[in-house]
């Protein structure tokens, strides 16, 4: 009785132990279960808070760089590229810039103002005409490009004098002869106009 005994409290240690043995061998099947659907993406487990602390600064920069990808691909959309220029269209603009150049200098230039100083005889009718009124009417006229100058009375005979008076024209714009005309046609003082003298400035 007493063999049988002790096999009994064997056997009874042993079954308890095997009930454990049991109990742990299912636990890890069933966290190999687990682990087996984890890796497969089914069940994909919640990250511990270090894993989190690492991607989410990886997930923002992926961001960041796909934010970056969309705004150069706009760039690249507003800025086509521009055809190649042919030879000949080279040579075509470089002649018209060259030209369009040439014409601005051109027009910039001033031309110059060319100017003369003339002196005009003018003898009165008679030597009772009143000089003083004489060249008062003359310096009377106005031009256009037409400045008096100096004046005197120069004695011709018979008591008779003549007014001689000094211009600055431009050459451009005052003709002698429409000049010589104005004089001329003071015919109540003025009985005839000589061009003394024409000097270029």
């Amino acid at each position: 009785m007493q063999l049988f005994g002790g096999l009994e409290g064997r056997i009874e240690k042993l079954e308890a132990e095997n009930a454990h043995l049991f109990n742990v061998t299912n636990i890890l099947a069933k966290r190999l279960a687990e682990l087996e659907k984890s890796l497969d993406g089914q069940t994909p487990a919640a990250p511990t808070k270090a894993a989190a602390a690492v991607t989410a600064p990886a997930a923002k920069k992926v961001e960041e760089s796909d934010d970056d990808d969309f705004k150069f691909s706009d760039d690249e959309d507003e800025k086509p590229a521009a055809p190649k220029e042919t030879e000949m269209q080279k040579m075509k603009r470089l002649a018209a810039e060259k030209k369009a150049e040439a014409d601005k200098k051109a027009k910039d230039k001033k031309k110059p103002v060319l100017k003369s100083n003339v002196i005009l005889d003018v003898k009165p009718w008679d030597d009772e005409t009143d000089m003083k009124e004489l060249e008062k009417a003359v310096r009377g006229i106005e031009m256009e490009g037409l400045v008096w100058g100096s004046s005197k009375l120069v004695e011709i005979g018979f008591g008779i004098k003549k007014l001689q008076i000094s211009t600055c024209i431009v050459d451009d714009l005052v003709g002698l002869y429409d000049l010589e005309d104005n004089v001329s046609a003071l015919e109540d003082f003025v009985q005839s106009v000589d061009i003394a003298s024409h000097n270029k400035i």
